[in-house]
């Protein structure tokens, strides 16, 4: 099996190569960035609401920031999971044909 480019794999319609254990760091990146915009958010909104929601939003941000981080590492693992599942059951079956 030839290797492919990452923009050749994209337009692979036999799908034999996965393109997401390739990209799974840009996500996890992408995500830790969503979690930061979020958690931003959350303390803009609680200085909005008042200065005493203000504090105690910046004081439980890092927490809210932590669990967002932990979630989408969760996600991306169990994603990658899944992908090296498929990829050793088609090489089990490719041993099996003689």
């Amino acid at each position: 099996m030839t290797s492919k480019g990452s923009f050749g794999m994209l337009f692979d319609l036999s799908f034999t190569e996965f393109v997401t254990t390739r990209f799974i760091k840009v996500l996890f990146v992408i995500g830790i960035v969503f979690a930061a915009i979020g958690t931003f958010t959350l303390i803009i909104g609680g200085f909005s609401a008042g200065a005493g929601k203000g504090i105690l939003f910046l004081l439980l941000s890092p927490i809210v920031f932590i669990l967002y981080v932990f979630f989408v590492r969760i996600w991306c693992e169990t994603i990658i999971v899944l992908f090296r599942i498929a990829e050793n059951t088609s090489r089990l079956v490719d041993q099996d044909k003689p």
